[in-house]
């Protein structure tokens, strides 16, 4: 069983690796981190993690990273922790915190004081301001709900910008055609509530601009289904940043039946795309209505990638193989027309997945999972199955990447509550996890709680 999951906010963030060029957008229209000169941007990853990098410090609680965002040379990281530990020095830090994205990866003054979790962060072009959604009543003493705007060169929240979501945000994204795309459970923003759970800010002055229209609504219902409500929960900017994926719980999206994940065109009004697939309609177990918890576009944008929770199809006999979207790694073609079918399927055997992404060379997801290859086992491994905890690499045809022995996938980290987010910048891969259970390991390694960088060779 999906022991650990649940229905938590996550974003996957999105940059292009293409041979040596690269164009990243993590999320927000923001400088590409540049790599250094040694390194050559080509995949896949190494296995073995980069030394000191920051990490979740021991506190007795269970405490996570949710988002990584790079921009202007430094690292964004999002989430509910209290204290970040790097190169042996504790740092208290309240859910949001900065730290240089090259060695000796040092952790930056930045320290803004949010009182809850934090779920997504986007930065302006130029580095100086953040946007940050999730669910919070103050920031450094001053009231905001859910939304905030602040500065990174100093603790101060932007007073005179709007802050008032009466639900929780899950994700924000800045849109390089200048608009702040808000989702999540809330029905009205900054005094607007004419788009609810997706909505369009104006970045300067928060003000809901109209540029989304979308009317998104229902939730999904069918026999001994879980409770679940409408909402928009992660969502990723395509490389040519003139297209979106969006996940979440609902039906409709401006008028067109959708459910799971849409793409959003984003020219002059934000349009639901004609892409779609009947496979998202299909229904995981009871307890997991809402299954495609993140996506990724391919570097050439020819395909989309979607990582999953569900543990098997609703309608599962107990008979294998497996089939359906539940508890996968899947890749669907991007063109936008409907009718769609997958290109290909790699099942964990019943284990969650919350995060993909994608450069030239491979495919990355990750979650709780302890196999891959696993379509003939549930809760157990499989005829064919292959050990790849907490995370797996995959071909662009859908093969798991393997140690050089063969008996084992190639990466691996500690499986926890399951990586949150992963970010692919010039440099290499990071990946947002947690501490559960005080597990701090990735590629074998210790000491990489919440935080695990996996570099370019």
């Amino acid at each position: 069983m999906n022991e650990h999951d649940r229905c938590r906010p996550r974003r996957t963030c999105w940059a292009l690796i293409a041979g040596m060029a690269v164009a990243a957008w993590c999320c927000l229209s923001a400088p590409a981190l540049a790599a250094p000169a040694s390194v050559a941007a080509t995949g896949p990853v190494s296995p073995t993690p980069v030394a000191g990098t920051p990490a979740l410090a021991p506190t007795g609680r269970t405490e996570q990273i949710r988002q990584l965002v790079g921009c202007g040379g430094k690292m964004f990281a999002v989430g509910t922790f209290t204290k970040i530990s790097q190169n042996g020095v504790s740092h208290s830090r309240n859910n949001v915190f900065s730290f240089s994205a090259a060695a000796p990866y040092a952790m930056t003054s930045w320290a803004p004081n949010v009182n809850g979790t934090v779920n997504s962060i986007a930065l302006t072009r130029d580095c100086s301001h953040a946007y940050i959604g999730g669910s919070f009543t103050k920031v450094d003493g001053q009231t905001a709900n859910n939304i905030a705007y602040l500065r990174t060169d100093k603790t101060t929240m932007v007073l005179s910008w709007p802050h008032s979501a009466n639900g929780q945000v899950n994700t924000v994204l800045l849109a390089p055609n200048g608009h702040l795309l808000v989702g999540g459970s809330f029905t009205s923003i900054n005094g607007s509530s004419a788009h609810r759970y997706y909505a369009s800010l104006n970045p300067a002055t928060g003000k809901d601009d109209g540029y989304l229209n979308l009317q998104i609504s229902g939730h999904y219902v069918y026999p001994g289904v879980h409770s679940n409500k409408t909402n928009v929960f992660n969502q990723q900017l395509s490389p040519g940043r003139s297209r979106a994926l969006v996940e979440g719980v609902f039906t409709s999206v401006g008028g067109h039946p959708r459910q799971q994940i849409f793409m959003l065109n984003l020219g002059t009004h934000g349009n639901v795309s004609n892409w779609h697939s009947t496979e998202f309609n299909q229904h995981c177990a009871v307890g997991h209505p809402f299954y495609v918890k993140a996506a990724a576009w391919s570097p050439d944008q020819a395909t989309v990638y979607v990582a999953t929770t569900g543990k098997a199809l609703a309608t599962w006999n107990g008979h294998f193989p497996l089939t359906g979207l539940c508890d996968v790694v899947a890749a669907f073609p991007a063109t936008q027309v409907g009718g769609l079918t997958h290109k290909w399927v790699n099942y964990t055997g019943c284990d969650s997945l919350y995060s993909v992404a994608a450069d030239a060379s491979a495919v990355y997801a990750g979650g709780h999972e302890r196999w891959a290859n696993n379509q003939n086992g549930c809760n157990g491994a499989g005829r064919g199955a292959i050990p790849a905890p907490g995370m797996g690499g995959f071909t662009h045809s859908g093969s798991l990447l393997k140690n050089s022995r063969g008996t084992a996938g190639r990466y691996s980290r500690a499986r926890g509550l399951g990586a949150d987010d992963m970010l692919i910048t010039a440099a290499g891969l990071w990946i947002a996890s947690d501490n559960f259970d005080n597990e701090s390991q990735c590629g074998g390694v210790t000491g990489h709680a919440g935080i695990c960088f996996l570099r370019y060779r």
